[in-house]
């Protein structure tokens, strides 16, 4: 009888210790156990293409297309607004550098003279590129020729500088800085990016 109560008390015992144990254990486990903590991701955290958030930087984006030719864009563009001194300059160098070639030729003109504003190695508006001395061929004496504002190929010029700017249809060319007429071969050591229409474009 004894050995059984003896044998009692020590099953007894060795449970407590194990029973505090597990909740020791338990205890222990729960302080060590990693808490989630939420981290805020930076406005203007880079996206997945290594971009920025527009909004983040404070960039509008470009406007929405709904056109699906630049023909239909450029018809959508609105007529007979006032419009700024720089889109005039962009469009003077549509006109009088593409006036005649097809709508892509005029909107690579015009993304030249974008990229050249933007490059920190011109001027940094669009008519400081355009009266730039001996950029343009059509500046002389610092002026630009007389323009026939009533022109069909003027509403197209300007058309066509306000989407440039806006960079809502991307041109074959863009990056490129420099152009050439199709009829002459200056020795430039440059990367060429395309021939449309009468120019041969350049980065």
């Amino acid at each position: 009888m004894r050995q059984l109560l003896t044998r009692a008390k020590s099953l007894s015992l060795a449970a407590t210790v194990l029973i505090l144990t597990a909740v020791g254990s338990g205890a222990s486990a729960q302080q060590n156990e990693p808490t989630l903590q939420t981290v805020p991701v930076p406005a203007a955290a880079p996206l997945a293409n290594g971009t920025a958030n527009a909004a983040a930087l404070d960039l509008e984006p470009a406007p929405a297309v709904n056109a699906a030719t630049l023909t239909q864009l450029v018809a959508r563009q609105p007529q007979g607004e006032e419009v700024s001194s720089e889109i005039n300059c962009l469009a003077g160098a549509v006109y009088f550098e593409a006036r005649n070639e097809t709508l892509d030729g005029q909107l690579a003109v015009a993304r030249v003279v974008v990229a050249r504003s933007r490059s920190g190695r011109f001027p940094d508006s669009y008519c400081g590129v355009v009266y730039q001395p001996s950029q343009f061929s059509f500046i002389h004496g610092g002026m630009m020729p007389v323009i026939n504002h009533a022109s069909a190929g003027w509403h197209r010029a300007l058309a066509i500088a306000e989407i440039a700017h806006d960079g809502s249809w991307q041109s074959p060319v863009e990056g490129a800085m420099f152009f050439h007429s199709a009829r002459i071969s200056p020795r430039w050591h440059r990367q060429r990016v395309a021939r449309i229409d009468n120019h041969v474009f350049y980065r």
